[in-house]
């Protein structure tokens, strides 16, 4: 059977079990000082799913309405950490009704009979952290109803989960399982009687880790924007409740939100989604708003990088690139080889896309994800940017990826200019990928220049070697254009132009500068919450690299005669004066 930990080392797995069976000895039954109000933010549709016996975890949907959670062979590790991290409780409490009531009552009490005790997998201090967080947030749904030896059944188990915290938070890993452990003992030491001696070490060791793991763009080394929402979201929650218990958060606590916020507007699209990369999804729908909301920090940075994403927005038209090294081998086992790649948002509708994480969709997918042809930037000969290759536990990291990339943003006389360039096929081919985009003011228009370039005399020899071994016939080189499946794609007459038809009504024109074929091809969009990839189309530009300079040129804009989608100006609170 998968468990939550045996990707964890051995030693560190012992010491994780000796350390929960110890707690369960002296747990003991405490009280509520103090409940935090729920802040996690579920989903209605997914409730109901449960309630029907429909367990979608991971990628991995099980059909069975006779059985509980627990009665369910996991077919993967992921498969177990979601459902031993009661992150579902957060979907029937937004079902809310009499029969996900239930439902909750009686799997959170199966989980005590099974594995309370210390046993059995979950006892884990990130997903301990993780549970005491709903367990708490939903005290007053769970023990609606139930006898007073189930509630004391119910605090037993968090005053031991608690103490188990207590004793191997340190035993994660830094980043975002840390943060989960930590916020989840401040959460109890301020809500259980008894529990309040854990409140000052467990502050001050979340102050540390955001000294030590948010940098000064209010960035993680992960550069996972996705893991950046959910450390800002823990930050915040971790901060009210100090602040409601007539405790401030420490200053380096205070500072890393003070820091994030900015980041998080930067990386948000237009439409509220975050951009997708390095292993990140768009986001749970209402997190990212009710986060920064809940920080009270306006803003966003100006131009220059965040977290390693560079921006141009105008108009309703937002694009996010990432300018950016891929993060190092030791922060990430989830980077992708996606430098100079973007994506970019038109009001509300994403148009150009990552193809996005397929970690929920087995090794396979995952793998293919973090590929550069998975992303809408350029390719040379089919190859990625970035190598992937094994590091610790067996886990695929990336290698020999770009190590210099140096951007530029810039405020042109019509519009936003982004400029940059990534070394990540010179050590291969002597080439050297620049791009350069740019924005027109009213966000109606967008122009780009791929350029691959020999710099250096030592680069030339690598490159008349390379084409050498193509038979003198060049290298090639693809530059893809991901289109979000929402998006119809149409190839107009000729085969010079292609048309795209967002859902608002909006159309948009992509045009190629003729020095390249122009194709469109299948792809896939690897959306979290689904069972499968969802089938779309990218735009492809083909050609070959004979010169020590090649230029491909291409655009993308709006016609003056384009509809702007009353929906969308609806949903912005705008009014539709003009629709053209």
């Amino acid at each position: 059977m998968s468990t939550p930990d045996q990707d964890i080392p051995r030693v560190t797995r012992l010491l994780n079990r000796l350390a929960a069976r110890r707690a369960t000895f002296g747990g003991r039954i405490t009280a509520f000082l103090s409940q935090p109000d729920p802040r996690t933010i579920g989903s209605f549709a997914r409730g109901r799913q449960l309630c029907a016996g429909n367990f979608l975890f991971a990628g991995t949907l099980v059909r069975d309405s006779e059985k509980s959670p627990w009665d369910i062979h996991p077919p993967d590790t992921a498969f177990s950490r979601e459902v031993h991290g009661f992150t579902w409780l957060d979907d029937l409490a937004a079902a809310g009704d009499a029969k996900a009531r239930s439902c909750a009552q009686d799997w959170l009490w199966r989980w005590i009979e099974l594995y309370g005790r210390g046993r059995g997998p979950g006892w884990t201090p990130d997903l301990a952290g993780r549970r005491v967080i709903r367990w708490i947030n939903h005290a007053i749904f769970l023990l609606s109803g139930r006898t007073q030896a189930q509630s004391d059944l119910f605090l037993r188990s968090l005053s031991q989960q608690t103490q188990f915290l207590a004793r191997r938070w340190r035993a994660t890993a830094p980043g975002l399982p840390r943060f989960e452990a930590l916020t989840g003992l401040v959460y109890a030491g301020l809500s259980l009687e008894g529990l309040s001696a854990n409140v000052v070490p467990a502050s001050v060791a979340l102050a540390r880790e955001c000294a030590r793991q948010i940098d000064e763009q209010g960035g993680l080394p992960t550069r996972n924007p996705e893991e950046l929402l959910e450390v800002f979201t823990l930050l915040t929650w971790a901060a009210e409740t100090l602040t409601e218990a007539g405790q401030n958060p420490l200053p380096a606590h205070w500072a890393a939100i003070e820091r994030i916020s900015p980041t998080l507007r930067t990386l948000r699209h237009a439409d509220g989604g975050l951009a997708c990369f390095h292993g990140g999804g768009r986001g749970i729908d209402g997190r990212l708003d009710a986060a920064l909301a809940a920080s009270q920090i306006k803003g966003r940075h100006a131009n220059g990088l965040s977290m390693g994403f560079a921006r141009l927005s105008a108009g309703r038209s937002s694009l996010i690139i990432d300018a950016a090294v891929p993060p190092q081998a030791k922060a990430s086992a989830s980077a992708h080889a996606s430098t100079l790649a973007f994506e970019l948002t038109a009001g509300r509708r994403p148009l150009i896309v990552n193809c996005g994480s397929g970690a929920t969709f087995g090794a396979a997918w995952r793998r293919a994800g973090r590929a550069t042809p998975s992303h809408s930037t350029l390719v040379l000969n089919g190859q990625s940017s970035s190598r992937l290759g094994k590091g610790p536990q067996k886990q695929d990291y990336l290698v020999e990826g770009p190590r210099d990339v140096p951007i530029r943003v810039n405020h042109a006389p019509d519009g936003l200019t982004f400029e940059g360039g990534h070394d990540g096929y010179v050590r291969g081919y002597g080439l050297t990928h620049v791009r350069k985009l740019e924005m027109t003011f009213d966000g109606r228009g967008i122009a780009g220049e791929d350029m691959l370039l020999a710099l250096e005399d030592s680069d030339k020899k690598l490159f008349d070697r390379a084409i050498d071994a193509m038979k003198l016939r060049g290298v090639p080189f693809d530059i893809r254009f991901h289109l979000h499946p929402d998006v119809d794609v149409s190839v107009d007459m000729g085969g010079t132009a292609i048309s795209m038809a967002l859902k608002s009504g909006e159309i948009w024109i992509f045009r190629g500068d003729g020095s390249t074929s122009l194709s469109v091809e299948s792809s896939v969009y690897l959306e979290s919450g689904r069972l499968k990839p969802r089938a779309t189309k990218q735009i492809v530009l083909s050609g070959r690299a004979m010169e020590y300079a090649t230029r491909t040129r291409w655009s993308l804009a709006k016609p003056q005669d384009s509809p702007i989608g009353v929906r969308d100006l609806a949903e912005d609170g705008r009014k539709p004066v003009a629709l053209s």
